[in-house]
């Protein structure tokens, strides 16, 4: 790897660097992956037939359940997991951040450990800082995808406390029904930012090869999407929901 400064300096005196063709490509094939993937789940032909909408299905039928129950204290609980669960991540988002942060006082120790590798080439202190700064980016997505997720679960929460309760669904049905249809597509939509949010820290994991070269950073991408679609599209939990 080749890290050319350009001869013209900047009016603070800074040092402007460029990234080599490899990188690059790498970077680009990276986002492109991620993008590629996201569309695929969410809104192409297959992501119907996909682990996250065979969810979508089930937190509907939990829905209409809970519309023929008394009590409700089981659904408070489940919505109460759920919102402990997305706030455990969010939490973990800002270690991450924080962590990439103190990082940046070790850029050049990383430097030097990363040219020591066999098969990396020569690093510099501008390049991790690239680098660094590229994870925060992620890490910081990932943290407002889960924030959202969080703020939708209590929306939500609140919605079921809206929803009638038996006897008195039975004497409004369509008030019932339009209660209980906004609750779920909230429900459902607390899950799909949730989802983002963690298939973004899968991805993170990927773009952590990028510190050992393009072509970590290539490989490391190519597992990281083949093991989501495969428990995206092929795993037994799909399955189990399938039958």
């Amino acid at each position: 790897m080749e890290i050319r400064p350009l001869a013209a300096r900047g009016q603070a005196g800074h040092r402007i660097v460029t990234i080599d063709t490899g990188d690059g490509a790498a970077l680009a094939f990276f986002l492109a992956v991620w993008l590629v993937y996201n569309i695929v789940t969410e809104h192409g032909p297959l992501a119907a037939r996909g682990l996250s909408q065979a969810m979508n299905r089930q937190r509907e039928c939990w829905m209409q359940v809970m519309l023929l129950r008394d009590l409700r204290m089981i659904d408070t609980a489940i919505m109460a997991g759920l919102q402990q669960g997305t706030a455990f991540f969010a939490s973990a988002c800002i270690f991450a951040i924080g962590g990439c942060f103190a990082l940046f006082s070790s850029a050049d120790q990383i430097a030097t450990i990363a040219a020591e590798l066999p098969f990396h080439a020569r690093l510099d202190r501008a390049l991790v800082e690239i680098k660094l700064l590229g994870l925060v980016t992620i890490f910081a997505y990932a943290f407002f995808k889960f924030g959202w997720a969080y703020r939708l679960f209590n929306y939500c929460s609140i919605l079921i406390g809206a929803i009638p309760m038996r006897a008195e669904a039975d004497l409004d049905p369509d008030a019932a029904e339009r209660a209980l249809a906004k609750a779920t597509r909230l429900n459902q939509l607390a899950g799909k930012h949730f989802n983002s949010g963690l298939r973004a820290v899968f991805f993170a994991i990927a773009y952590l090869g990028w510190f050992l070269g393009p072509t970590a950073l290539v490989a490391a991408t190519v597992l990281v999407v083949v093991i989501l679609a495969h428990r995206q599209f092929m795993s037994n939990a799909r399955r189990a929901l399938l039958d």
